[in-house]
């Protein structure tokens, strides 16, 4: 048995015998292509300046390339990176009107999603501040 699976197995973080529910496994398995494309979405949300720029535009619903770099403290060329591969994942859109930029979530399960992880965070936080008091 290697360390890390013995270690798992003394922390109670795996199962002591190996057996496996057969018609749990046969309904869930074909569910599992369904996943397709969701973690690419979930590695753009891991990146703090991109969680930064999605919450402002849940916030704001359409800022300027500008006005996010400004918001959240970065260079134009930055949050122009940032915002381009939003776009390129289909996270956001944008629109230009002039010589600006304009950028908005493409849709309202992007802002879920951000909103739902802004709230969660909160609750870890006071969990954690509950805890130590």
């Amino acid at each position: 048995m290697g360390l890390e699976i013995q270690r798992a197995a003394e922390e109670g973080d795996m199962c002591e015998i190996q057996t496996v529910d057969e018609a749990k496994v046969t309904r869930l398995r074909p569910k599992m292509s369904e996943t397709e494309g969701v973690a690419p979405l979930f590695k753009a949300l891991a990146d703090d300046t991109r969680a930064k720029i999605i919450y402002a535009l849940a916030l704001e619903g359409e800022l300027c390339v500008c006005d996010v770099a400004a918001t959240i403290n970065t260079s134009i060329a930055n949050a122009s990176h940032h915002l381009r591969l939003l776009r390129n994942l289909g996270l956001a859109r944008h629109r230009k009107d002039g010589k600006l930029v304009y950028y908005a979530l493409d849709d309202d399960h992007v802002r879920h999603l951000i909103m739902c992880g802004i709230e969660h965070a909160a609750e870890l936080k006071q969990s954690k501040k509950t805890a130590r008091s």
